[in-house]
């Protein structure tokens, strides 16, 4: 297996100016989908493959720039799992995040190493991601952020929104945290989005586990209290018509489901998912929402835990 040189700006889909006093380093979702169902596709993504490199830049849009406003957001390239491989790795061990073990957290490791070795430059860090982006996120902060507590401790909060962080993972991992509230540091932020007939069926959904958690994007509380689409700041909308995205109400709520774990929208638009998607997600899921949905909220709660961890640091 070649290893891929982090050197390289092209081995980066996003190395930014530095302009800030925080770095966010984010790990982008499952891209291969559709062409990994290909006959003869391989299980894991080529850097070189056209689906991932849109994918990734739309990703990027519709989530990483969340952090853009309060930090210098950098973006590698990886050879992720592909969504056919990583769903059937999870049917078979109950975990999409085995199927990361080997050349995705290699990449993925290997790029830390040369971020913080020629790029952090000693900042506070925050490391974020979306679905397989979030497992592998979770991956390093019980492998590389545990043998790197010199890093660890610069680190403002972990957004590993999109996966789950079960009570097991948190029990095995006693130096890590799950959010409490709005604005501790040197916590795990995460929430699954589902419609009620998901969580009414019981659907199996590939990113919720048994003992899951989440914390509601609109309150950040971890009970059940209902936060109306009043407390919206505004969600990301793509504009058919010209192409552009914009903020708007789309009158999004958001409360927990503590049974299931999960973040319950009740009056949440229909979209249409592929029936290969359908098999790992439900009919009435919300994953490619999580971040679109809550974007701004998202965005002010960026800064609110960068505001803390600063205030704490002097």
């Amino acid at each position: 297996m070649n290893s891929i040189d982090y050197a390289q700006k092209t081995s980066w889909y996003k190395i930014p100016e530095i302009t800030k006093d925080v770095d966010t380093f984010y790990v982008y979702a499952t891209e291969y989908i559709m062409s990994s169902f290909e006959e003869g596709a391989p299980d894991y993504a080529t850097l070189d493959n056209a689906e991932m490199l849109q994918g990734v830049a739309t990703e990027y849009m519709e989530h990483a720039t969340t952090f853009e406003d309060a930090t210098n957001v950098f973006v590698p390239y990886y050879r992720q799992a592909g969504m056919k491989h990583g769903g059937n790795v999870s049917m078979k061990t109950g975990d999409f995040s085995v199927a990361l073990i080997g050349m995705p957290y290699d990449d993925i490791t290997a790029a830390l190493d040369y971020y913080f070795e020629n790029c952090n430059g000693g900042r506070p860090f925050i490391i974020a991601g979306h679905s397989q982006g979030s497992a592998m996120v979770l991956l390093l902060l019980r492998t590389y952020f545990k043998d790197h507590p010199e890093y660890y401790e610069r680190m403002v909060a972990a957004y590993a929104i999109g996966f789950s962080v079960t009570k097991d993972y948190l029990a095995a991992n006693p130096h890590l945290k799950f959010a409490a509230g709005e604005s501790d540091t040197g916590v795990i932020i995460a929430w699954n989005t589902e419609g009620p007939k998901n969580v009414e069926t019981n659907a199996h959904n590939v990113v919720v586990l048994p003992g899951t958690m989440s914390i509601n994007p609109l309150n950040w509380k971890l009970d059940e209290t209902y936060a109306p689409a009043s407390l919206n700041l505004g969600s990301l909308v793509l504009n058919e018509k010209n192409g552009e995205y914009e903020i708007k109400s789309i009158g999004i709520d958001a409360q927990i489901n503590l049974a299931r774990g999960v973040v319950v929208v009740t009056n949440g638009p229909v979209i249409e998912a592929p029936e290969e998607l359908i098999q790992y997600f439900g009919r009435d899921c919300y994953h490619g929402q999580d971040y679109t949905f809550f974007y701004n909220n998202i965005k002010a709660n960026v800064a609110k835990r960068i505001a803390a961890y600063m205030n704490s640091a002097k």
